[in-house]
């Protein structure tokens, strides 16, 4: 399995997509021994235990600090 290098306030894609509108696209809120994330289409807020997020996450859209082209 390869581990996805994530940290705080990057938007990251999830396998599976949010019911809201579709969105798969999470913003890391918190980390510690728990990930918190907010969704970027309804702003819902969902806390995963570490190693559940870490078998959820898909990739990385944008790590925190870069500018939106």
């Amino acid at each position: 399995m390869i581990k996805i290098e994530y940290d705080l306030n990057d938007i990251i894609e999830m396998k599976k997509e949010h019911p809201c509108r579709k969105s798969k696209y999470w913003k890391i809120t918190r980390m510690g021994a728990d990930i918190k994330v907010k969704c970027e289409g309804c702003g819902a807020v969902i806390m995963f235990p570490r190693y559940e997020f870490d078998r959820k996450i898909k990739r990385v859209i944008r790590k925190a600090g870069e500018e939106e082209a």
